[in-house]
């Protein structure tokens, strides 16, 4: 048995819907990935990381056990799977809501119906202190996927997943209580941090990805304004802590510079020209470290 040096950073990445994404955001920070001929052990830019490609809910599974370092996973399934990991980044990539959903026709006025319940899920531990908690009626049904086409012959009630809810919709289903919502974060086994060479790697690697997310919702502007403006200006203008001020050349003016919420710039931009701004500039960012 090989035996792994105590700095390297094993980690494991996720099969199948979310790893575009997982992929695209170590891309965005630097971080290059290249698959081998068979798809799971990839070579990942960075020194002292190895990877592998796992499915999310064995991701989780092998971080619990501490067979991988860190590993990027649905919060749903951590939760699902009662497993002790450290959240390091929330992605916020693929998110999802854990609901309990039964047909509209089988409601009592909007409510579930005192009676026993058939409820089917992939998430049978979350489910079943569902059902505790609700103090219900009721039998728990193992799901293999495609668990909204049960009821109504097979099931009263399921607890699935539901980003849009659009599929719920489409199978007549009505959400009748949300259980919990889930993102993609990057979850790591408490004792990976422990040697402070790979806590430091870790620790870097996790900086890493939040540069990128906050960059994706930030993005810089730029404005001009007289001298006369200017505290107007910087009074409505919002930035991770003081804006940049620079003389114009041969004016009595001033450019300002200020990283802001993308969000805020339909309101924002009409204010900053109200305000006596001119000449606004905006430019996406590729990574801002705090």
């Amino acid at each position: 048995m090989t035996v792994s040096p105590p700095d390297l950073v094993k980690l494991a990445l996720p099969k199948g819907r979310m790893q575009e994404g997982v992929f695209q955001l170590l891309a965005d920070a630097g971080i290059k990935v290249r698959v081998d001929e068979r798809g799971y052990r990839p070579t990942v830019a960075l020194d002292h990381f190895e990877a592998k490609i796992l499915k999310p809910q064995n991701i989780v599974g092998m971080l619990h056990a501490g067979a991988r370092d860190i590993g990027f996973a649905g919060s749903d399934w951590v939760a699902e799977l009662g497993a002790d990991l450290v959240e390091l980044v929330d992605t916020q990539m693929d998110p999802v809501r854990i609901v309990a959903a039964m047909p509209e026709s089988m409601l009592d006025d909007g409510k579930l119906p005192q009676r026993h319940l058939v409820i089917a899920s992939e998430y049978e531990q979350l489910t079943r202190r569902w059902i505790a908690r609700r103090a219900l009626d009721a039998s728990f049904l193992r799901s293999w996927g495609a668990t909204e086409v049960l009821p109504p012959e097979d099931a009263d009630v399921i607890v699935d997943n539901a980003a849009t809810g659009s599929t719920l919709r489409a199978n007549h289903l009505a959400i009748i209580e949300e259980l919990m919502t889930s993102s993609t974060r990057l979850f790591a086994h408490p004792r990976a941090l422990d040697n402070p060479e790979r806590r430091q790697r870790i620790e870097d690697f996790a900086m890493l990805l939040r540069s990128v997310l906050e960059a994706r919702n930030r993005v810089i502007l730029e404005v001009n304004v007289a001298a006369k403006d200017l505290e107007r200006l910087i009074a409505v203008l919002p930035c991770m802590r003081q804006p940049t001020i620079a003389r114009l050349h041969g004016e009595d003016a001033y450019a300002v510079k200020a990283a802001v919420p993308h969000k805020d710039l339909p309101k924002l931009i009409p204010l900053l020209r109200a305000s006596g701004g001119s000449d606004i500039l905006v430019a996406r960012l590729s990574q801002i470290v705090l």
